[in-house]
């Protein structure tokens, strides 16, 4: 591994974590996603493009990989018994004010659809440019934007409390 592959991926671990436990909501499942991420950046460093920006290029193989993960699990939902679960999945959070909020706009952004979820996070937590998202995702810049907007319309209005955004199924709609 090159000293110049080292500096440009060393700095961006944290926010590929970041991004990973989002997509992922497990901590160990998301830094596996990582882990396989960096070793395939590292194994496929020549075939990136030179001219692209490298952190879109491994937010994308991060993308990639988990979009193939998630898949798979609900293809096939892992079962875990009641003596191997968690104590902290069986317990319940103290009931303070930001607590409770943030749980709801955690819940708010699991109710988005993923299209818009996935822009929404690489650009506002992760903070990857439109072009890098757009890049990130392989989809058109103007795409990036629309998604954008649309996921935080949707974001204040369920944090708002709009009823009818609570489905976890967006209505569907016909286009002409």
């Amino acid at each position: 591994m090159t000293q110049d592959m080292v500096k440009l991926i060393e700095p961006i671990i944290p926010a590929l974590r970041r991004y990973a436990r989002a997509l992922m909501k497990d901590r160990s499942a998301a830094d596996d996603l990582v882990q396989d991420c960096l070793e395939r950046a590292i194994e496929h460093w020549h075939q990136r493009r030179k001219d692209g920006s490298p952190r879109a290029w491994i937010f994308a193989i991060l993308h990639n990989l988990a979009m193939t993960r998630l898949r798979r699990t609900t293809q096939r939902p892992a079962h875990v018994t009641l003596d191997d679960a968690d104590d902290r999945s069986l317990s319940v959070a103290a009931r303070q004010e930001d607590r409770l909020r943030y749980r709801d706009l955690l819940h708010a952004i699991d109710l988005l659809p993923e299209d818009q979820r996935s822009v929404l996070l690489l650009v506002t937590v992760e903070e990857l440019s439109y072009a890098d998202t757009a890049q990130a995702l392989n989809i058109p810049i103007g795409t990036v934007m629309s998604r954008l907007s649309r996921a935080r319309e949707r974001l204040h209005k369920l944090m708002s409390g709009d009823a009818s955004l609570q489905s976890s199924h967006p209505h569907l709609r016909s286009v002409k």
